[in-house]
C-alpha cells in the first residue's frame, strides 16, 4: 500500500497533472527579464533563498499543517491567502488549488490555496510527512528550474545540476516542516515578493506569475 500511495502522490504532483504548474513563476520570470537570474549559480543562489526564506518554506509548511489538521481548514485557508505577497501569487494559489481539487477525482475536495489541498489529499495517501513535504518541494523547484531553462535560456544538464545542488536545502526543509507549527510560518525573501509584484506590469511576459 505504501508503494501504491507514493505513486498516487507522484501522480498528483507530476507536470501532468492538469494544474498548470508550467505557467507560474512567482517572480522569476521577473527576474530573468531584469538579468539578476541569468546563470546557473544565480539560479540555484535565487531557489535557495526562496526554499529558505520564502514561498518554498511557507507553502511547506501549509502543506504539512493540512496533512495534520493542524489548524481549523477555514483558518489555515486564511492563512495561506494572507501569506500570498502579491496579488498574482494570490491568484497562483487559489487557481492552481482549485484545479488540483477538481482534478483529484473522487475525493471530495474544496477549492482551497494549492498547498492547502493537495495536504488534505495527502492525508489518506498515511505516507511519512517528511517524506510528502520532500517530493512536493522537488516537484515545485523543477517546474521553476524548467521556466528558467527556456526563460535564461539553460541547458537541460545545466538545469538537472542546479536541482542536484537544491536536494540538501529540500530535504533540510522537510524535516523542519514535518514537525512546524503555525508560528513558523513568515518570510525575509523580499526580492523574490517584489520580483511577483512587478511581474504584474511586465509588457511582455510568458509565465501567469
Amino acid at each position: 500500500m505504501t508503494l501504491a500511495a507514493r505513486l498516487t502522490l507522484a501522480q498528483w504532483l507530476s507536470p501532468a497533472f492538469p494544474v498548470g504548474g508550467f505557467a507560474y513563476s512567482q517572480g522569476l520570470e521577473w527576474a530573468i527579464a531584469r538579468d539578476e537570474v541569468g546563470t546557473a549559480d544565480a539560479l540555484a543562489a535565487w531557489m535557495a533563498d526562496t526554499l529558505r526564506h520564502g514561498a518554498g518554506r511557507n507553502d511547506t509548511i501549509l502543506l504539512c499543517l493540512a496533512v495534520r489538521a493542524g489548524l481549523p481548514d477555514p483558518d489555515l485557508d486564511d492563512l495561506a491567502r494572507a501569506l500570498a505577497p502579491s496579488r498574482e501569487r494570490l491568484e497562483e494559489t487559489e487557481a492552481q488549488g482549485a484545479a488540483f481539487a477538481a482534478a483529484a477525482v473522487g475525493l471530495g475536495l474544496a477549492p482551497a490555496p494549492y498547498p492547502v489541498v493537495v495536504g488534505r489529499a495527502a492525508r489518506g495517501l498515511d505516507l511519512p510527512l517528511a517524506e510528502v513535504a520532500a517530493l512536493w518541494l522537488q516537484a515545485q523547484v523543477t517546474n521553476l528550474v524548467q521556466i528558467a531553462v527556456r526563460l535564461v535560456p539553460l541547458g537541460q544538464s545545466c538545469g538537472q545540476r542546479v536541482l542536484a545542488a537544491l536536494h540538501a536545502p529540500i530535504l533540510d526543509l522537510a524535516a523542519e516542516a514535518a514537525t512546524a507549527g503555525p508560528d513558523a510560518l513568515g518570510g525575509a525573501a523580499f526580492r523574490a515578493d517584489l520580483g511577483s509584484m512587478q511581474h504584474e506590469t511586465m509588457e511582455v511576459r510568458l509565465c501567469r506569475t
